[in-house]
């Protein structure tokens, strides 16, 4: 007996619904069930199995039951199987169902005492499709109502502004966690000894050669005093590290070198050597730099 929809487009069909419907309900991550998962895998081929076997089981009982039928039952479903699909016995039904449509044999009973030019008015009634999707639009009309209005459920606007909200809080809260995406915004001074004495280290391996071990400067400024070419402070110190010093006669850039943590932590070591007054130290260059405001410190 004819079908409407394939057998193999049947089976493609409902295997993806299981497929999407097992993705959605399985919690995996970021990463697809049947990745992280492998017994996913097993299941939705036990699964593709099953399908393929009720559509052949369907479709011997389809044969039996066509083979025990009377002539005259096999000549009706030939016919139908035969005919197109707007002459098919289910879809006129279907469409009477939907539109409710008079026959034109008996547009005679419709007619209205209405003539205009010979255009005669026929008095159908709407369609059961349109009526039943205005009623639908009405009780949602209702139930929007009645939520955004009355009980004052979030619209759309505010539920962005809400969103936005939580993603920066989020994000705030990411980057204080992941120290390698910190910048000269985020950056705050260290005091435990324990990163200093990483940042000291990083320091005599990397800038004691423009600056001397003790930070009294040679090549480049003394780092001991109050007086700055680019600024004081953790904020400015990362930044000159990290992007370098003047055009053409600053020290280069250490971004890509170092990591914005040890950079952090080297940053906070020079600020620990203010006032330390080292032997021969180089004279002090740049501006007097004075704190607006306190520092915060982290330890």
């Amino acid at each position: 007996m004819k079908k409407i929809i394939p057998a193999y487009l049947r089976v493609m069909v409902l295997f993806f619904i299981i497929f999407g419907a097992i993705e959605y309900f399985v919690d995996s991550g970021d990463r697809a069930a049947f990745i992280k998962y492998p017994i996913v895998n097993i299941v939705l081929v036990v699964v593709l199995v099953l399908l393929i076997a009720i559509e052949m089981i369907v479709s011997a009982a389809d044969r039996i039951v066509y083979q025990i039928l009377p002539e005259e039952e096999k000549a009706k479903i030939d016919a139908e199987d035969q005919a197109e699909l707007k002459e098919s016995l289910w879809f006129k039904n279907l469409m009477n169902k939907l539109t409710r449509t008079v026959p034109i044999e008996n547009e005679a009973e419709l007619l209205l005492n209405h003539d205009y030019d010979g255009i005669k008015e026929l008095d159908n009634n709407l369609p059961p499709w349109w009526v039943y999707s205005f009623y639908a639009c009405i009780v949602f009309a209702a139930i929007y109502l009645v939520r955004f209005e009355i009980l004052g459920a979030d619209n759309q606007e505010m539920e962005l502004k809400k969103e936005l909200a939580q993603a920066k809080i989020e994000v705030a809260e990411y980057m204080k966690n992941a120290p390698d995406l910190m910048d000269e915004k985020t950056v705050t001074q260290l005091t435990d000894p324990a990163d200093l004495a990483i940042g000291k280290t990083t320091f005599e391996t990397n800038c004691a050669a423009c600056h001397k071990a003790d930070g009294g400067g040679q090549i480049g400024p003394n780092l001991t005093d109050d007086h700055w070419i680019l600024g004081g402070g953790v904020k400015n110190i990362f930044h000159t590290i990290t992007n370098g010093g003047r055009d053409g006669k600053g020290m280069i850039a250490w971004k890509g070198t170092l990591k914005p943590k040890e950079i952090q932590k080297v940053a906070s070591y020079i600020l620990s050597l203010r006032g330390s007054n080292p032997k021969d130290a180089k004279e002090a260059e740049g501006d007097l730099w004075a704190e607006e405001a306190a520092a915060p410190t982290v330890k």
